[in-house]
């Protein structure tokens, strides 16, 4: 059971509802912070004090006054007219981890809404009712608008009750209105009150909630580019000077020092290490701890910042006390665009290195004699292509991480007449982040997929031989799934199903 009170949310606890559906409740704390800042904003609309988004307008109108009787009508009027996302409909998962932050968001206790928001979102996610929320349209300030309308809409409604102005959202399988699912659900939509539409759409929330995904997939994509770089070592029988620990403490960059470790614990008992009798290797192998130990650690980095933002207050005004209330700008989704494009730029590098040692591989020059494009024997080259293009997919998907990993938070175009004059793009960073995401796990897919072939290829050379404890236990764990075929064959479902096993977490 996750509980949640806004300040100990972690990245994991995202995975698990957003993936496992694991439960969710709201915590003691929790409840008294909610209902603390909803007497605070009760204090507030007794004075009719002008206030920003309770009885102001938004945006360029924020000198507009709104009289009190109208504030409910204020907080639909936004959520309507806010849900204008296009695009292919997000996952699922980023969904439902978007909700679990907004919970977390509301359950700190700065944003004076009533307990019933918070627990309808909880709700849902224990109905397993979510939300279609289009994938563009969010410039991640003031935080992501668009999406979190689309999200507002299926779990709010007003006195119209329209069907057609209740959204949209998957429940049992089924694509149904919004008003549809809550209600074969048994949930009941809320009437917003004075603020309440403006808590639930103000924040970088799906930002945060595909950078928590991204950042928990990047450190198992690291731990397979070690155990990748394990086996590519072997087949081409590495040298293991590159790898002792002395060289790695001496430089004392934290990932780089983890990443040699693993390399050694992958490789302790293994024959076909320093077979060649090579002084040094190519820098996508020697250098490989360097690379993957900065991306390891770039990951880290980012998992601090999404942490504290999936923790964050981040709607616009904030309530700190009976009457105090203050209006500024902690929706804007900065520290998320940049962390966003820091970790795309990181994992494209992890897919660089990658189908670098791919290609080695492949090419008979370079890969320590084994056959050219890792074909069963020398004869069957021409009549069969062997790995050849496996690794024309790979660079392709190099190719394109290149384009996606252009930074996007230093792109900003003002909106709403000046008011917002400069944006932080963080939507757009993070789902660009997860397209490279995705694209490095197929490449690593690839590599883990050659490396076991030419392991095959290596040991009917050498049928004494003897692999690492670390590597042996990865190519166990492939072989099973997909076993060795010595001619061409449809190579494309295979490599899918390796991919599958590292989105499962199958070598951890």
């Amino acid at each position: 059971m996750i509980s949640i009170q806004g300040h100990n949310l972690c990245i994991e606890d995202v995975v698990t509802v957003a993936r496992k559906n694991e439960p969710v409740e709201i915590s003691p704390e929790g409840l008294t912070n909610i209902e603390r800042a909803r007497g605070w904003l009760e204090n507030v609309l007794a004075t009719d004090l002008p206030v920003y988004g309770i009885n102001t307008g938004f945006g360029i109108f924020a000198d507009r006054h709104i009289t009190l009787k109208d504030s409910n009508q204020l907080s639909r009027n936004l959520i309507l007219s806010h849900a204008v996302g296009t695009g292919p409909a997000l996952d699922d998962e980023i969904v439902r981890g978007a909700m679990l932050v907004r919970a977390n968001t509301l359950a700190k206790g700065y944003s004076g809404v009533r307990m019933e928001i918070v627990q309808t979102l909880i709700d849902m996610l224990m109905a397993g009712v979510t939300p279609v929320v289009p994938s563009q349209g969010s410039l991640g300030s003031s935080g992501d608008l668009g999406p979190l309308s689309h999200l507002a809409l299926v779990m709010t409604t007003d006195a119209l009750d329209r069907v057609e102005d209740s959204g949209w959202a998957t429940y049992q399988g089924n694509i149904l209105h919004g008003k549809d699912a809550m209600a074969k659900a048994n949930l009941q939509r809320l009437v917003l009150g004075p603020k309440e539409g403006l808590a639930l759409n103000n924040g970088a929330t799906f930002s945060a909630a595909i950078g928590a995904l991204a950042v928990y997939d990047a450190r198992n994509l690291v731990h397979v580019a070690e155990l990748a770089l394990s086996m590519t070592l072997e087949a081409l029988m590495g040298t293991s000077a590159a790898f002792d620990l002395r060289l790695h403490t001496v430089r004392e960059q934290a990932g780089q020092l983890r990443v040699a470790k693993a390399i050694n614990e992958n490789t302790r008992g293994s024959t076909l290490m320093d077979g060649a009798g090579r002084v040094q290797d190519a820098y996508s192998l020697r250098c490989a701890p360097q690379v993957q130990g900065a991306v390891l650690d770039t990951i880290e980095f980012c998992a601090q910042i999404i942490e504290r933002e999936i923790n964050a207050a981040t709607d616009n005004p904030l309530l700190f006390s009976p009457l105090d209330i203050l209006s500024g700008g902690n929706f804007h989704g900065e520290p998320v665009g940049l962390v966003m494009d820091y970790l795309g730029i990181a994992l494209s590098e992890l897919a660089a290195i990658s189908e670098r040692r791919i290609f080695r591989m492949t090419d008979g020059n370079l890969n320590t004699g084994l056959p050219p494009m890792l074909v069963d024997h020398l004869q069957a080259a021409g009549l069969n292509s062997g790995l050849m293009m496996p690794q024309y997919t790979a660079a392709s998907l190099v190719l394109e991480n290149q384009t996606l990993a252009h930074p996007d938070s230093v792109h900003s175009l003002p909106t709403s007449g000046e008011q917002e004059d400069h944006n932080a793009n963080a939507m757009t960073a993070a789902r660009h982040a997860r397209q490279i995401l995705d694209n490095t796990r197929h490449v690593l897919a690839i590599e883990l997929y050659t490396a076991a072939r030419a392991l095959d290829l290596r040991l009917k050379q050498q049928p004494e031989a003897q692999l690492g404890v670390g590597t042996r236990k990865a190519y166990d764990i492939l072989r099973a799934a997909v076993p060795y075929q010595a001619g061409d064959a449809l190579w494309g479902p295979e490599i899918e199903t390796v991919a599958t096993l590292i989105k499962k977490e199958a070598f951890s």
